[in-house]
């Protein structure tokens, strides 16, 4: 018996040794608790700091001409509403199903607690366990969702502080205010008006269980994504509510969740492909900023809206389309960039390089005007090649001597290469790049019809250039940016100063493509007021072409395959002109008819000579003589008249052979412009000759026969 009490003894002090440690430990860490939350509670910021959110990210919402709302990016925010705004029903669905012990518990929850941890040991090591409001709080504001014992901990002193500093009211009124539930909504309000259309001080006892049911995965039982899985959820928090004692069972019972109406998302089709287009553009006009911005664009709704039924409504199957509508300032109306956004977010009208067909003659004709043609003047349609290529009408046939305003309208190929082989292929190059084609434009004969890949976007900012009267035109889509309290940011100014082509140049070359619809390949592009355009195909019916303009408003459209393969029947007068007319006979009806200036004088200038060199005196360099550029040269010889520019051996000769255009087409050493003079536009060009083979024979100028 007297080794028995020592062994008690032991024991006894054992266990009292432990105790005293475990109670020391105990007040140590409570001790060091009430410290981490004092020190937590001293940090945390004002309640009016909390109520702020724009700690949540830049909300970027992009508005349309008329204001309406296109899209809107990054976090959305409703009305801020209250405690005693906020209605009972949507505390009591929230507290039944993320917090039932809200009312009682300290900030954290005990029972919780251990659960969380008895199943992280059972399971995979991750801390479950379902966090209070408070703790839930904490987290959004403060930390991080990454899964550790690190951060619960964190969770739960910030959650203790959050309970010592403010009253449950206000906890619940900053976590229903400042918590995420899906489609980029923050908030009950942001929610109520996302998924129902109204503000939330008004929610029914079913959609209050719906945005309850939300917080714990906003993603798979969003009611926009599942509407099913919503209202599926929504009827477990209904129950729960029953069961805590919230409400009636017979309240439970009417309440029906399959009865509410879910606002469905708005069609974000082809606006994407625009808003896609116009915000990277942010970076370049505005500071970054992280205040809420609001995006005010140029796109018409209505217009948009008609361009995708078009588009859709004309393209062939299995083929892509795309459309552009520029105003006459340049500010862009519609933008298709494909049939489905959803299925394909290539922006075909931006980014897609196609070869233009006969639309690209633009540029040719263009060229020529500026050369010295005339819509009257007489081209040859008749065989030509150059080297091994020999270009062919779609008729197979020649038709010899036709107005310039014939051959435009009906789009002959021969007479296109010929006069691009006259003024000079680099020269028509020059021309496309002159009027906005960013892209690469090769100076191969065939460029002539079409064979350089260009942007539908491009080639629309050069048709409204012409329609412009020859003044740039640049496409832009955002016309200011402001703060969400109104401040500006930026504001758009329209640039008219650059002048591409002389007033009298477009205006004939909107002559020509006025023919073009009223009598060539475009009629099918008829709209029952004045319309300017051009049809343009691929070899092989790869792509389809129409672009044109009336009223003020050009509009550009392309189809084809992303494959780039072969669409039988697809022509530009067919779909695509047919797509032009049905978006332009309603785009424009509202706007006054405009009748076309296709006579605008040209300047004096370019009514004189200037083929021959002419003197004058200057009390500097007394009888000086000059060349038609201004070049000064040596003076004749005494007693001899002066050399007219053809005559003088020390100037190149301005006509060349044909062999020797076709020898410097074929090789890229010698792809510069003729060494010919630059003509006036408006200079009445002399007949030209022809021998018995029909081969030009030395003439005194380069100009061709009106």
């Amino acid at each position: 018996m007297a080794t028995e009490a020592p062994k008690r003894s032991r024991f006894k002090r054992t266990l009292i040794t432990m105790f005293k440690v475990g109670l020391y430990g105990s007040l140590l860490g409570l001790i060091a608790l009430v410290v981490a939350v004092g020190i937590a509670m001293s940090q945390l910021p004002t309640y009016q700091e909390l109520v702020r959110r724009d700690n949540l990210g830049q909300m970027i919402r992009v508005r349309a001409a008329d204001g309406s709302t296109l899209v809107s990016l990054g976090p959305s925010f409703g009305r801020w509403l209250t405690s005693d705004q906020i209605p009972e029903i949507m505390k009591k669905a929230m507290v039944a199903v993320e917090d039932r012990r809200f009312y009682y518990h300290p900030g954290v929850d005990p029972v919780g607690i251990a659960r969380g941890i008895q199943v992280s040991f059972q399971k995979d090591d991750k801390v479950r366990g379902v966090s209070t409001i408070s703790q839930q709080l904490a987290r959004n504001i403060f930390l991080t969702s990454d899964r550790s014992y690190g951060r619960k901990v964190r969770e739960g002193i910030l959650a203790l502080a959050l309970e010592r500093k403010f009253s449950k009211e206000q906890i619940l009124e900053l976590y229903l205010n400042r918590v995420y539930f899906g489609g980029g909504a923050y908030g009950i309000d942001a929610a109520s008006r996302r998924f129902f259309g109204h503000s939330a001080d008004t929610l029914s006892l079913a959609e209050a269980a719906i945005i309850a049911g939300l917080v714990k995965a906003p993603s798979n039982y969003s009611p926009t994504a599942d509407a099913e899985a919503a209202r599926s959820r929504a009827s477990v928090v209904i129950e729960l509510m029953r069961k805590n004692g919230e409400i009636t069972g017979s309240e439970a019972f009417a309440a029906e969740p399959a009865d509410v109406r879910i606002v469905p998302t708005p069609k974000q089709n082809s606006v994407r492909y625009f808003t896609d287009w116009v915000l990277p553009q942010l970076d370049t006009l505005i500071e970054e900023n992280i205040e809420p911005i609001e995006v005010w664009t140029t796109l018409d709704p209505n217009m948009q809206r008609l361009a995708d039924q078009v588009i859709n409504a004309n393209t062939p199957a299995g083929a892509q389309g795309a459309l552009v509508a520029l105003d006459r300032d340049g500010s862009i109306r519609a933008m298709v960039g494909g049939r489905d956004y959803v299925r394909s977010i290539y922006n075909r009208a931006t980014q897609a390089n196609r070869q233009p067909g006969s639309s690209f003659k633009l540029f040719v004709y263009l060229s020529a005007l500026e050369f010295g043609y005339k819509p009257d003047s007489m081209v040859e349609d008749k065989p030509i090649t150059i080297g091994s290529w020999s270009p062919r009408n779609n008729n197979r046939g020649f038709a010899g001597a036709v107005p310039l305003r014939q051959a435009f309208a009906q789009s002959i190929n021969t007479v296109s290469v010929r006069l691009a082989q006259e003024v000079g292929f680099r020269t028509v190059a020059d021309m496309a790049q002159r009027f906005g084609v960013t892209t690469k434009v090769s100076t191969h004969p065939s460029m002539a019809l079409g064979s350089s890949e260009v942007r539908l976007i491009d080639m629309t900012r050069a048709f409204a250039a012409v329609a412009a009267k020859g003044v740039a035109v640049v496409p832009y889509g955002i016309r200011r940016v402001t703060t969400a309290e109104g401040e500006l940011l930026y504001q758009h100014e329209s640039d008219e100063s650059r002048v591409l082509v002389a007033p009298h140049v477009a205006a004939q070359m909107t002559d020509l493509m006025q023919a073009a619809v009223l009598t060539g390949t475009g009629r099918a592009a008829q709209i029952g007021r004045p319309v300017a355009g051009k049809t343009g195909t691929t070899s092989s019916n790869k792509d389809g072409w129409f672009l044109g303009f009336s009223s003020g408003l050009t509009t550009g459209v392309w189809m084809g395959r992303d494959d780039n393969k072969a669409i039988p029947g697809l022509q530009g007068g067919r779909a695509p002109a047919q797509a032009f007319h049905d978006f332009m006979s309603r785009a424009v009806a509202s706007r006054p008819v405009e009748q076309f200036e296709t006579q605008v004088a040209p300047p004096d200038w370019a009514e004189t000579e200037p083929d021959e060199e002419v003197w004058y005196d200057s009390p500097s360099n007394q009888g000086q003589m000059v060349d038609a550029d201004g070049n000064p040269i040596a003076p004749p010889p005494a007693g001899e008249a002066p050399l007219t520019q053809t005559e003088d051996p020390r100037r190149p000769q301005q006509e060349e052979t044909l062999e020797d255009l076709v020898e410097r087409a074929i090789d890229p050493e010698r792809r510069e412009r003729p060494q010919v003079p630059p003509r006036p536009a408006e200079r009445a060009p002399p007949p030209r000759d022809r021998g018995s083979a029909g081969d030009p024979v030395e003439r005194r100028s380069p100009t061709p026969q009106p």
